[in-house]
């Protein structure tokens, strides 16, 4: 379960079920096919639950479970967006070129 579809349950409703193109709305960048599979895998999981009013109308929402993890979600996210900036900082710098002479000792070696 560790992968992307954890942090799913970050924008997944803490306080009730919503529709299929509520919760593809609050997702963004995601296809239809894989919210449907990520919702199929998660409720699988028993993170959420999948129901069906009279009228055909389905809702996603959280289980118990699902909601024990909201919480500690929700502080990686702040963490996350507190630190994008250290973070891309740290990928540039170790994207950057290797300076040649660097290079060609190693090469000769």
């Amino acid at each position: 379960m560790a992968n992307q579809r954890t942090a799913m349950l970050v924008v997944m409703p803490n306080d009730g079920p919503r529709r299929f193109g509520e919760v593809h709305r609050a997702v963004e960048g995601i296809s239809k096919k894989v919210l449907t599979d990520t919702l199929r895998a998660l409720e699988r999981d028993g993170m959420v639950e999948r129901s069906t009013d009279g009228e055909g109308v389905v809702r996603h929402g959280l289980t118990d479970l699902g909601r024990t993890l909201h919480e500690p979600l929700q502080a990686l996210r702040v963490w996350a967006e507190s630190h994008v900036e250290d973070v891309h900082a740290a990928q540039d710098r170790y994207d950057e070129p290797v300076d040649d002479a660097i290079l060609r000792s190693v090469q000769t070696t």
